[in-house]
């Protein structure tokens, strides 16, 4: 079975907002994958997708992205945060790749690894 991960609106918006290979580095960590994301972080990327600006344009990529490349799977949660901590609660998903730090602490609190930034673009794994 592959391994599950969850995806953040922060972890989306890396390829544009900090140049991050985002796919290509998730190879690099875990060979196979499967990308996934809770709808509320769809909804949290159409919205900021109306911004405009470089933040804008980075969520519009995300969207795409998300829509795209990952499962995208519905939680009792409608705040993204939550539903990324839900999945993690529950087992769904193997890790949570974020750059927020509330909700890595939460979801390492879970007892489920993070993975985040490190350095200026490349991922590392963070264990509970």
């Amino acid at each position: 079975m592959s391994t599950r991960v969850a995806l953040d609106t922060s972890a989306l918006m890396m390829p544009v907002e900090l140049d991050v290979r985002l796919f290509d580095e998730l190879e690099r960590l875990l060979d196979s994958f499967e990308p996934t994301t809770p709808q509320a972080v769809i909804e949290e990327l159409r919205r900021l997708s109306e911004k405009g600006g470089r933040e804008g344009t980075a969520a519009n990529v995300g969207h795409d992205l998300a829509t795209e490349r990952c499962l995208v799977v519905d939680t009792e949660a409608s705040y993204a945060d939550d539903a990324l901590v839900e999945l993690a609660r529950e087992g769904t998903v193997d890790y949570v790749i974020t750059n927020d730090r509330p909700l890595r602490d939460r979801v390492l609190e879970a007892k489920r690894p993070v993975i985040a930034l490190r350095g200026r673009n490349k991922l590392a794994i963070t264990q509970p």
